[in-house]
């Protein structure tokens, strides 16, 4: 079974693959130097860095199987087949590890909210490791379509059920485990919404995630690499959508003459606090005031007589 509707040329979608690539790869440095420039660097930003090589990967593995496949033997273009699949893969789980350790550094450790949450992620590595396997052996187990001058595997229904389940049920996690967070620390309504919108962008991702299953399928050809393409890049874009979209309202409340108050993700207290989630609340009256990060080892004093001293100045 096919897909209907007109088909896309192999430079179309690289062409698309190289501009989402490209845009994915600059929300990624763009959240990893706002981190380092905090130097609160983390496990969720090793997976976002990860996500950001593996979706490079992705492009030169795109780029030599759909431009240039006829300059290599047949072994080598079955090869670049089975990287599309597998670094495809790779940038969705990895980016979907980094949401989820965004979540686990908002809690306070030790705590069961915080090992439930470390399991989960260790689930999604048990998941991410079985659709790589699935792939190898549909594919190892139905070798016809290795002697095709332009091999691709046609995955079928199984591998498009398999990506439906874990796609909805993972982005599902990802988008209600913050809500108990958010809804424990006060934090006016609209802040709260501003927060769990960021966070329910998965649900785009799920979306984008649900067309790709169709084109597998229906063995959508060269529909089914640019939804593949299209998937692997949102993923990687909705993953740093915290870090990014938190760094562009600080700088519209100050530029902002009208007191506003902004919510920053990521930094978190090193003392045991009231409110679990790190927050730095900035006002036109008053001073600013962050917490530190809650996942690191040592755990320094806040300095509370000069916090206290400042906030009655203002």
């Amino acid at each position: 079974m096919s897909s209907s509707g007109p088909t896309l040329t192999p430079i179309e979608v690289v062409i698309v693959d190289i501009v989402l690539t490209i845009l994915a790869a600059i929300v990624t440095s763009l959240r990893l130097c706002l981190r380092m420039q905090k130097r609160c660097l983390w496990i969720d930003d090793m997976w976002a860095a990860l996500g950001m090589v593996f979706t490079f990967m992705l492009l030169i593995g795109d780029c030599l199987y759909l431009q240039y496949y006829e300059r290599y033997p047949q072994d080598t273009r079955i090869a670049l087949y089975y990287m599309i699949a597998q670094f495809f893969y790779a940038v969705v789980w990895s980016s979907r590890l980094s949401i989820l350790f965004t979540v686990v550094r908002l809690t306070i450790p030790g705590t069961f909210i915080r090992k439930a949450l470390i399991s989960t992620a260790i689930t999604f590595g048990v998941v991410w490791a079985l659709l790589f396997s699935q792939v190898l052996w549909i594919c190892e187990t139905q070798p016809g379509w290795k002697i095709q001058p332009h091999p691709q595997c046609d995955l079928g229904r199984s591998v498009a059920i398999a990506q439906i389940i874990t796609d909805v049920l993972g982005d599902t996690v990802l988008i209600f485990a913050p809500f108990s967070l958010i809804y424990r620390i006060r934090l006016s309504s609209p802040q709260k919404i501003r927060v769990l919108a960021v966070f329910s962008a998965s649900m785009i991702t799920t979306i984008v995630s649900l067309v790709h299953a169709y084109y597998i399928s229906s063995n959508g050809g060269t529909k089914e690499v640019m939804a593949g393409v299209v998937e692997a890049s949102v993923s990687l874009i909705v993953a740093n959508l915290s870090v990014v979209v938190a760094f562009f309202f600080r700088l519209s409340a100050e530029d902002d003459s009208t007191p506003v108050s902004i919510v920053t993700f990521g930094s978190q207290p090193k003392k045991r606090v009231r409110d679990p989630l790190a927050t730095t609340i900035t006002g036109a009256e008053s001073a600013p005031i962050v917490l530190e990060d809650l996942s690191e080892s040592h755990h320094r004093s806040l300095k509370t007589e000069e916090l206290t001293l400042d906030i009655k100045k203002g």
